[in-house]
């Protein structure tokens, strides 16, 4: 699994019992009210992800404009001391930090600083000219949506260890894009588009998109647990350990992959950040306060994703995804994967709003699919 990507793909894995798995926290519960969710529903799914698919630890945070707050957990944040897993730490977003360079990119455009139809050329001459490929052609809008055109860098890498201990600048991700075949489809999700997004960002305003993401969101917000960790292998304050699942001659062990550099993932995945942060982000974008309505309304135009990339029913806006609820209307959010980690943020029609960390990728499908069941769980309650 790698940054680029936004699920899984599931390959098969063997049954391992994780001892403990099944330890569950509830650090922040506050009783729901009548048509506020069934917080039984989603602890239900939490333990079947780690007891049936034995993902080491999962936790979940849901916000609710009437029946405030809670949260749970399954499994454990360390398989060397047991330690449970907790909703309030901190971990690595991965592909939700796309969400982060779009709201930037559009705040822009609605200074008039950047034009959506503008070719990318006009921001960054002679950056996308190789193979092919041709910065002319290719709008700014297309980037955010991942309509481009433009292969992804991240499957230049075989392995964490191709880029865990190295630091790359995003003019050098560009170029390896470049060099990488062209995609096959219309809609190819790639981690390089958000890398050009960030190089634009950097070019209009003279700042790092780092910079311009701290000044027009994490401050504003107060983001307390969301940082850039740059050349920072590890992750700072109270967090999980982050897990890699390897299987040989039948039997399964996992590896910490906690630390890493996650420079390889730039503007398109290498925020460190936790599930409150994650939720205020997205119900403050998703509330009009971060963008003027108009370009909020650009965000969520979506069009149709590539399933084998994402899920069944996924679409993708301006760095923002959606995905139909069986309870009506869809979720608007963001998905996230990186080796060891995944995590999600998501907002319901109503405003409920979930956010979820794995310390591990899922690795079967069944497992994909209960991850997405925990968000219609969270947000609809249990299936009927």
């Amino acid at each position: 699994m790698r940054v680029g990507h936004v699920m899984t793909a599931g390959t098969a894995a063997a049954a391992v019992l994780v001892a403990g798995a099944g330890a569950a926290t509830a650090a922040e519960r506050r009783p729901a009210g009548k048509g506020c969710g069934d917080q039984r529903a989603v602890q239900r799914v939490l333990d079947r992800l780690t007891r049936v698919h034995r993902i080491p630890g999962v936790a979940v945070r849901i916000d609710d404009p009437r029946c405030g707050t809670w949260t749970g957990a399954s499994g454990v944040a360390d398989l060397r001391d047991r330690r449970p897993m907790r909703a309030g730490e901190r971990g690595r977003i991965a592909s939700v930090t796309k969400t982060f360079t779009a709201t930037v990119l559009l705040q822009l455009a609605g200074e008039r600083k950047v034009d959506l139809d503008a070719p990318v050329e006009r921001y960054l001459p002679g950056v996308v000219r190789a193979n092919g490929h041709d910065g002319r052609k290719i709008s700014v809008r297309s980037l955010l949506r991942h309509t481009s055109g433009l292969p992804d860098h991240m499957e230049a890498f075989d392995d964490l260890e191709d880029f865990r201990w190295k630091h790359f600048e995003p003019a050098e991700l560009v170029r390896m894009a470049l060099a990488r075949p062209k995609p096959t489809t219309r809609w190819h999700y790639s981690t390089t588009n958000s890398v050009l997004a960030g190089m634009i960002v950097r070019r209009v305003t003279g700042s790092r998109v780092e910079d311009e993401v701290v000044r027009r969101i994490i401050r504003p917000l107060r983001l307390r647990d969301t940082y850039w960790p740059g050349d920072e292998t590890w992750i700072r304050g109270p967090h999980p350990r982050g897990y890699l699942r390897e299987e040989k001659n039948g039997a399964v062990r996992w590896r910490d992959v906690t630390e890493l550099n996650a420079s390889a993932g730039g503007a398109g995945g290498a925020l460190v950040s936790g599930t409150a942060d994650v939720s205020r982000f997205f119900g403050a974008l998703l509330g009009g306060r971060l963008l003027p309505l108009r370009l909020l309304g650009e965000m969520k135009r979506t069009v149709r994703a590539d399933p084998d990339r994402t899920w069944p029913g996924a679409r993708y806006g301006l760095g923002l995804m959606s995905t139909p609820l069986r309870c009506g209307g869809e979720w608007y959010g963001h998905g996230g994967h990186l080796y060891g980690w995944s995590a999600f943020g998501v907002v319901g029609p109503d405003g409920r709003r979930a956010a979820v960390m794995f310390n591990e990728n899922t690795a079967t499908e069944a497992a994909a699919k209960d991850e997405l069941e925990l968000l219609q769980t969270a947000l609809c309650g249990e299936e009927s």
